[in-house]
């Protein structure tokens, strides 16, 4: 084997270990397997490492899809995830989302775990694999008006609705809600069911695009840094400017004797 890869350099060998993909790196380290050179082994070393690493994220998000099948049955199943709901600023943000078993989304996971590069990344491959998606946002008026737990009702049977689909399940992160009457809830199931993980990414990413967004339009609350939950830069604005049309008055008692509005 020495001799059939001798003609290509040892750097060469090496970068093509390290930039194959999953579905290469196996037929790589068996080619270059008996090749002599240091560069070359301790290329198939770290390929090998990589392998062993890649393969059990993708037994660990295979088992998020079986667990989808498992709770959700055959039918058409929508998993809904929420974001904001401890912001004092901001709309709730519910998403529904509706996966095919293949392809799978490699990297799925619960938001919170994961960049917020690989969110983008990942929002991007889920609205091009999903067969749906609902978004539904409360805005922080009617998050007042109404407290927070008609707002999660409301906000999780609309994005349902928008996603055009009549499920056969809701899986659903967290507590029982009610919002549905196919609803199965599943406390973190956004770090265990692909559906869940997919709507917990969509929703993270469409409402901190909407803070990032916001803080132009209401600059000096820090809104694009703390995506509207309360930071202490964003108390100490909300103790400066007031209250402006965005933050939800009901969260903000704490940080006002008297809250007043822009």
């Amino acid at each position: 084997m020495a001799n059939m890869t001798s003609s290509q350099s040892a750097t060469h060998v090496a970068a093509e270990l390290a930039s194959a993909s999953f579905e290469e790196i196996e037929r790589l380290i068996e080619r270059y397997r008996d090749d002599p050179r240091v560069q070359v082994q301790k290329a198939c070393d770290r390929a090998r490492k990589r392998l062993e690493r890649e393969s059990a994220e993708r037994q660990r998000v295979d088992a998020m899809y079986d667990r989808m099948r498992s709770l959700g049955g055959e039918g058409v199943v929508i998993g809904v995830d929420e974001v904001g709901r401890g912001s004092v600023a901001g709309p709730l943000t519910v998403c529904a989302a509706c996966l095919p078993f293949e392809p799978r989304i490699w990297g799925l996971n619960d938001s919170k775990q994961l960049t917020p590069a690989r969110r983008e990344a990942l929002a991007v491959r889920i609205a091009e694999t999903a067969t749906a998606i609902g978004i539904c946002h409360v805005s922080p008026a009617d998050i007042d008006s109404w407290g927070m737990a008609r707002s999660l009702r409301v906000a999780v049977a609309g994005a349902i609705e928008d996603t055009g689909l009549d499920p056969d399940c809701v899986l659903m992160d967290g507590n029982p809600l009610g919002a549905h009457p196919r609803e199965v809830s599943v406390v973190h199931g956004d770090a265990q069911i692909a559906c869940i993980a997919a709507a917990s990414i969509v929703a993270k990413v469409t409402r901190d695009d909407m803070m990032v967004e916001l803080d132009t339009e209401y600059p000096g609350y820090h809104l694009a840094q703390s995506k509207g939950y309360a930071s202490a830069e964003h108390i100490q604005a909300i103790k400066d400017l007031g209250l402006s049309p965005i933050h939800r008055v009901s969260f903000c008692g704490n940080f006002l004797e008297t809250a007043r509005l822009f």
